[in-house]
């Protein structure tokens, strides 16, 4: 499934109102004591034949199966990209902002070719989505940062919708090429039957899933101790439960390098 541009590898390659719904999370005990996870971003997509091990690989990650290797803890993300939609199955999770996301890591890691499934970890490093142990080398390796400390409060002004403020320190130094704070909202447990394309009758499996990623503010020349707020608004989807997604906040600077990154549950109630 190959192009000029393009590239899909396997390994050898209540009573309350909703305003009311007000919640709050603190970053977990281990991951401060630990130093800080370690960010996996996985680009992947439903029209890719390859991507499904690389799905089932990080949601294996993610639930603890190499636990016992010793490795940093991890925070993942899986951004589903849409240049496969042309190949009969349109990913119902696909997204051009993703595409430009994974084309600015091609870019700043200097890579001649776009593909699917790749992994990158830290935003320095990364690698085939399904190549096991090539992932597990760069998570071991990876460089680490402090996690931020920030409290989350999370609200529903309405039905639709998802407001999300924080407040806290980087914990990291930014200096004066700035950096950015994103927010993902993502999605675990979703399940599809594809109809069409290179996956044509499999039930498809994908956990956290970018639904939503947005700026929280953009700091510069910034102490470690410096304290930062703000909030952003997601639109929520048809079908949405808060059982099922997290947030993630993680820095990120201008040279695509992860200062540091967060996991919030979301609260029941919301």
């Amino acid at each position: 499934m190959a192009r000029r541009l393009f590239a899909c590898f396997g390994k050898s390659a209540s009573a309350a109102t909703t305003s009311d719904r007000i919640g709050t999370a603190d970053v977990a005990a281990e991951e401060q004591r630990r130093g800080g996870a370690v960010l996996v971003e996985l680009f992947s997509s439903q029209g890719c034949a390859t991507s499904l091990e690389a799905e089932l690989l990080l949601s294996r990650l993610g639930r603890g199966d190499f636990d016992e290797m010793g490795l940093p803890p991890v925070i993942i993300l899986a951004h589903h990209v849409d240049y496969w939609d042309y190949m009969g199955w349109k990913d119902p999770f696909g997204s051009s902002l993703a595409t430009v996301r994974q084309k600015a890591y091609v870019e700043a890691l200097k890579l001649d070719t776009i593909f699917t499934p790749q992994v990158v970890v830290q935003g320095k490093a990364h690698c085939v989505g399904n190549d096991e142990n090539a992932l597990l080398g760069l998570i071991r390796d990876a460089p680490r940062c402090p996690a931020p400390t920030f409290q989350a409060t999370f609200r529903r002004p309405s039905p639709d919708s998802l407001q999300v403020s924080l407040t806290g320190a980087l914990r990291t130094k930014v200096d004066n090429y700035g950096a950015n704070v994103m927010v993902a909202l993502y999605e675990n447990g979703l399940v599809t039957d594809c109809a069409r394309g290179e996956n044509k009758g499999r039930v498809l499996s994908n956990d956290f899933v970018v639904r939503k990623l947005e700026k929280l503010c953009t700091v510069k020349d910034v102490s470690a101790k410096k304290i930062v707020s703000g909030t952003v608004n997601f639109p929520l989807w048809e079908g949405f439960h808060g059982s099922k997604c997290s947030v993630v906040v993680f820095v990120q600077s201008t040279s695509h390098q992860v200062l540091g990154s967060q996991n919030f549950e979301l609260p029941n109630e919301i």
